[in-house]
């Protein structure tokens, strides 16, 4: 009998397992095995994903639910790893605690490279692994290396097809399978949960905001940008605005600003409440209950996921400030804020947003065929090196005033990439000795300099 070990940081990641299991990716398993890990600063702060509305009917797909959280206590599970030493000790006892006993274990994982699911990866070793990708980073590269003896133990990369026609570059140094969830799947595991979920208090047709905390930015120019949001949707027409947290970590706040300013504005603001403590209201219950007529955000999954799941209109707002702010370069967040800058409409420009045409293969093609893969390699040219040759095709062809916010001109320098070496010096940039060198010559002055 094969156990199998599904790993999920949420209710959202448990919906995409869900669908993944009715979809039929796991075949007939002797026994499924739900691992719930809560990596937030202060856990304990905030309900727990099996109290949220609609987890009972998830829950069915599996046969036990786990915690890691309680697994690990007193240690933190966002940023622990067991000591190479303590891997055989941390098996044998969960296969005792969880009751394993010498079964062997499949393990479905989120991000292999970070948190409980690397930590889960080098305690259940040489079993066979699936990664699900949830959000729009498994379009980008792998954030960092993976250890080979679990990346070689990746058989699928399951995804939910948010870009038409363009498969995922996680994990593609190991030549894993990209294979894209069916729609219908995951719009009913959604229904199921909108259909638990407490009534929103938003009219339909009302326009979602997708606001998120403060990080990237200062929290005033964060606010400053909330209010344009605010000011522009009821620009074109919108009466009523519905403020969700877009990365399902906790609910969102309207700040007095926010509030005064729809106020000013006539138009009615709605902010949904789980009804438990820090425990977040998915968007994607909210498009299933209202029907939106206007999804705006700014690097979210869940914006792609009103227009390619749900065909809903969508525009973005404060991307170019972001690819501006975003550091370091290889910043996760990245490859997210350029999906949208690239492909959906600006909220600043209304006959844009009001004549957009649903996703196709050709239109994601054109605006991130190219640039994707030019911008995964800049931001990890060691794991992915194979990713150089259509980086330059795509700098040489394609590098303007528009593209230009997609890259650093430091970055490019430093890999020898287009635009910033001269055409006659190109050969420089096809020679791994030159740019060895180089690098070379530069740690040198480097520390002359110190």
């Amino acid at each position: 009998m094969t156990i199998q070990i599904f790993v999920a940081s949420g209710l959202h990641g448990t919906a995409v397992l869900a669908a993944a299991v009715d979809s039929g990716c796991f075949g007939d398993s002797g026994r499924r095995l739900l691992l719930l890990c809560d990596t937030r600063a202060v856990p304990e702060a905030a309900a727990p994903a099996e109290t949220l509305p609609g987890f009972g009917r998830l829950r069915t797909r599996f046969d036990e639910v786990r915690s890691w959280n309680d697994a690990v206590l007193p240690l933190h599970p966002g940023s622990w790893t067991p000591r190479a030493d303590d891997v055989p000790l941390w098996e044998r006892h969960l296969r005792r605690a969880w009751g394993l006993g010498d079964e062997e274990v499949e393990l479905v994982l989120e991000s292999p490279h970070t948190g409980p699911s690397q930590a889960v990866a080098q305690i259940f070793t040489g079993g066979p692994v699936t990664v699900y990708a949830s959000g729009l980073t498994g379009y980008g590269p792998t954030g960092g290396k993976v250890p080979p003896l679990v990346g070689t133990r990746v058989r699928h990369l399951l995804h939910p097809g948010l870009l038409p026609g363009l498969e995922p570059l996680l994990l593609g140094e190991f030549g894993t399978v990209p294979r894209p969830l069916p729609t219908a799947a995951l719009r009913k595991v959604f229904g199921e949960l909108a259909d638990a979920a407490p009534d929103p208090g938003a009219p339909e047709g009302a326009a979602i905001l997708l606001l998120p905390g403060t990080g990237t930015l200062p929290a005033a120019e964060e606010e400053e940008l909330h209010l344009r949001t605010v000011r522009s949707t009821a620009a074109l027409g919108h009466t009523h605005l519905v403020l969700v947290h877009p990365h399902h970590h906790g609910p969102v706040t309207a700040t007095p600003a926010v509030r005064a300013e729809a106020a000013r504005l006539g138009v009615g603001l709605t902010v949904p409440d789980s009804g438990l403590p820090g425990a977040p209201v998915l968007a994607e219950v909210l498009y299933e209950r209202l029907r939106p007529a206007l999804v705006v955000g700014r690097s979210s999954t869940a914006l792609l996921t009103a227009a390619a799941l749900y065909g809903l209109p969508v525009a973005r707002t404060g991307t170019g400030t972001l690819l501006e702010r975003l550091t370091p370069y290889e910043n996760p967040a990245r490859i997210p804020v350029t999906i949208t800058d690239a492909l959906l409409p600006d909220l600043a420009e209304p006959a844009a947003v009001s004549g957009q045409s649903p996703l196709t293969e050709a239109t994601v093609a054109e605006a991130l065929g190219g640039l994707l893969p030019a911008v995964a390699f800049a931001m990890q040219p060691r794991v992915r090196p194979d990713l150089r040759p259509a980086a330059e095709r795509y700098l040489s062809a394609h590098l303007n005033a528009r593209t230009w916010r997609y890259f650093k001109r430091r970055r490019l320098g430093s890999l020898a990439l287009p635009g910033v070496v001269p055409a006659r010096l190109s050969f420089v940039r096809r020679n791994a000795t030159l740019r060895r060198l180089a690098r070379r010559a530069r740690a040198l002055r480097r520390g002359a300099g110190s």
